[in-house]
């Protein structure tokens, strides 16, 4: 698909009146977060970003919880949180809301790290749960306007994926385990099986 036509999907949804929230899901390694930065600098300061990563539980308290090993499953977010941030940035008050972003460098998310000023009439939110439906996590597909699913090749998103975990300190064997039979396969497959909800479902953008 091109890029051109979701910059104006984008903005007449920008331009709808009020507050208007867009999600972008998809598995890991899909290109979700590169697409929702490419959107959010073409729309200047129309659109804000805020991604569901920063709302990973904080590396101590997954140790404490004994689920440090299934990081980045649902349940090692605080999805109730990224609920209700969703529903203060729909209400669009008076003041900033600030919202947290996920630091890959450290592994941890920094809390009011990102500000999304009143005026701002478009937020882009990205990340694997969005359409999940399950738990705290069903709250949050009726907090979003729209809902694109991006879907590539599976060699394509391995690769990524697998390349990613080395950038950050993996050894490759270990990365190549995690996607192909590990915690990211597991995750990719519950992702996968959640399209169905979305409004727009996204191959390769040009």
């Amino acid at each position: 698909m091109r890029f051109g036509e979701l910059v104006e999907r984008a903005q007449e949804l920008a331009a709808g009146g009020g507050r208007r929230v867009l999600g972008i899901a998809g598995a890991p390694g899909s290109g979700k977060s590169t697409l929702a930065r490419r959107l959010v600098e073409a729309l200047g300061g129309s659109a804000a970003l805020v991604g569901m990563d920063g709302f990973h539980l904080a590396q101590k308290e997954l140790e404490r919880l004994g689920i440090a090993g299934r990081k980045g499953a649902p349940d090692t977010f605080d999805a109730a949180g990224y609920a209700e941030l969703l529903a203060r940035l729909r209400a669009a008050g008076p003041d900033v809301v600030y919202a947290p972003e996920f630091r890959r460098e450290i592994e941890e998310p920094v809390a009011c790290a990102v500000p999304v000023p009143p005026e701002v009439p478009l937020v882009v939110t990205e990340g694997n749960y969005l359409l999940l439906g399950q738990g705290p996590w069903e709250r949050v597909r009726g907090l979003l306007d729209e809902v694109w699913f991006l879907r590539v090749a599976e060699e394509v998103r391995v690769a990524r994926l697998v390349d990613r975990h080395v950038r950050y300190g993996r050894p490759v064997g270990e990365a190549r385990e995690r996607v192909l039979r590990g915690t990211d396969h597991v995750n990719a497959l519950l992702v996968d099986a959640s399209a169905g909800g979305a409004d727009l479902v996204i191959g390769e953008v040009c």
